[in-house]
């Protein structure tokens, strides 16, 4: 079947980082953003850590927003949805710092053009446990632009997370795609190949490459994207 859309991660694929350090910074940030609002920097971490439990683990009845604010709810009070504005603030604001330590390859924004120019599809398949604000920033720090996707989601538009297929379903489902005319892209074994159990072609971006498991990487196409560029190169001729 011809090669119609092409997946995309965000994080350690189109952008590239380690992403230990990128969540580290990233909790300093929010940790300090909201410390004068009486928020126990610990405490706070230790609550956005499991509101994003719950919203990998959430069912879809739910977007991932309402299941995030319930759990953090939960924990602080009703009240704490007021405080949302101060979270989106930083977004806006003290989140841009984050940029520092992330990395930048131009190849990535160079493969999703080339691809639009062919005719492909492009969504922007990247774990919805943050919000939009926050996802359009970190794809314009890899040098493109939301509108570069015809889909990304985000806490807000879907209540599945990776590294559960569900999730790959729904997309599948909204964008009225089959798994067989779709690659998915990205560089975590767990959350990205998983997706080759719905029948999606599947490449191993091992740049930045998450392999906990120390699963054997040569089970699927996988290297830079001078590789991938190629393996796309053969699919568009295969049909």
């Amino acid at each position: 079947m011809a090669l119609t859309a092409v997946l995309f991660d965000l994080d350690g694929t189109l952008l590239p980082m380690d992403q230990d350090i990128f969540i580290n910074a990233y909790f300093r940030g929010i940790a300090a953003k909201l410390a004068p609002m009486g928020y126990d920097p610990k405490e706070l971490i230790n609550a956005i850590w499991g509101g994003t439990i719950a919203m990998i683990k959430n069912n879809g009845e739910k977007n991932n927003e309402e299941v995030f604010w319930d759990y953090f709810c939960g924990i602080y009070g009703e009240n704490a949805r007021e405080d949302e504005p101060h979270f989106a603030a930083f977004y806006e604001t003290e989140f841009q710092k984050v940029q520092e330590v992330c990395g930048f390859d131009p190849n990535a924004a160079k493969t999703v053009r080339s691809l639009k120019e062919r005719g492909i599809r492009v969504i922007l398949a990247t774990n919805p446990i943050f919000p939009a604000i926050a996802t359009q920033s970190r794809i314009r720090w890899a040098g493109m632009e939301p509108a570069d996707f015809e889909l990304i989601t985000t806490y807000e538009n879907i209540g599945r997370s990776k590294p559960y297929p569900a999730y790959y379903e729904e997309i599948l489902r909204r964008q009225n795609l089959r798994a067989e005319e779709c690659l998915m892209v990205g560089n975590d074994v767990r959350d990205d190949m998983v997706a080759e159990k719905l029948g999606m072609k599947v490449f191993l971006l091992t740049d930045n490459l998450i392999n906990k498991a120390d699963v054997d990487i040569s089970v699927f196409p996988n290297g830079g994207f001078d590789q991938l560029q190629a393996y796309i190169d053969h699919l568009i001729q295969e049909n």
